[in-house]
């Protein structure tokens, strides 16, 4: 019998105890489970007091955010196959991986054991990137965002976009991949570099990422008047964002950027702002149940 160790943090996402007690009961059904309402500050000590078990994850990408850092850091990628529930407000992760979005049917895909070896993006700093981060005007419209969530939900996001996108005025930066440059002269409105394929609770970032494929799509969009920028934000949510002019797009294995402080934001949640960062892909660094 697998053994599991699922772990959720109860303050976090949009589930209830209700739903969380069902999938509970549904991975016990087909495995030795022990349960870890668990922080970020105790996720070690569980880690410790569970050697070996696989990890399943019951919540959004926050949580699997952190999961898979503390696994890095604890150098246990390799050892431990990681599951995802997807329990929280916008679930991206799991949308652009084909996990259902529904939860007993996501822990039915954990008990039936079938690993896929994915990417990891490491920055040069040691941060962990498991679906996306972006620069620029998608961090902001994560910023406006977050005030609004606890009425408006996945729809706080697209009003987020709408109001960054219209105020942002851009930031000079140079940004290459695997050595080629991409931007270095006009404003940049916003950079997004995508292991997996939506941000903001579905909205199409990279729309041909691949988080197996040993590589990131990258999109640049240059910044132009207001009402170009508001063309983008619109676009963007529907992902016809690449189509537009003024919008570059490329792949590669390690994205530098360098410039003025810009906002970041990684895997949904805000980091501050940097003025030199550099992205690394992984291939294959993890394993997840899919």
């Amino acid at each position: 019998m697998a053994e599991l160790l699922a772990i959720y943090n109860e303050g976090a996402g949009s589930a209830d105890d209700d739903v969380r007690t069902a999938v509970i009961e549904t991975l016990r059904g087909g495995a030795d489970v022990v349960e870890a309402p668990v922080g970020e500050k105790d996720l070690e000590e569980m880690l410790d007091a569970c050697p070996g078990r696989d990890v399943v994850v019951l919540g959004g990408d926050g949580s699997l955010h952190v999961v898979v850092s503390t696994l890095y850091r604890r150098g246990e990628l390799d050892t431990r196959t990681v599951g995802l529930v997807p329990l929280g407000t916008g679930n991206d992760f799991a949308r652009g991986l084909g996990i259902p979005l529904d939860p007993q049917v996501a822990a039915r895909v954990v008990l039936a054991g079938r690993p896929h070896p994915l990417d990891l993006l490491i920055d040069d700093e040691g941060g962990v990137v498991v679906n996306a981060v972006h620069l620029g005007v998608g961090a902001e419209a994560s910023e406006q965002a977050k005030p609004l969530k606890p009425g408006l939900g996945r729809l706080a996001y697209a009003v987020g976009g709408l109001l960054a996108g219209v105020r942002s005025p851009g930031w000079r930066l140079r940004v290459t991949v695997d050595g080629r440059q991409m931007a270095g002269e006009d404003p940049v409105l916003m950079l997004g570099i995508g292991n997996g394929v939506t941000i903001g609770g579905g909205t199409p970032l990279t729309p041909r990422a691949r988080p197996d494929d040993g590589m990131v799509d990258v999109v640049v969009a240059l910044t132009t008047g207001p009402l170009e920028r508001l063309a983008y934000a619109l676009r963007l949510r529907r992902g016809r964002h690449p189509e537009m002019r003024g919008v570059t797009t490329g792949r590669g294995r390690e994205v530098t950027v360098e410039g003025e402080a810009v906002p970041v934001n990684a895997d949904g949640e805000l980091v501050g702002r940097t003025a030199r960062r550099r992205w690394t892909v992984m291939p294959a660094a993890w394993r997840m149940f899919t």
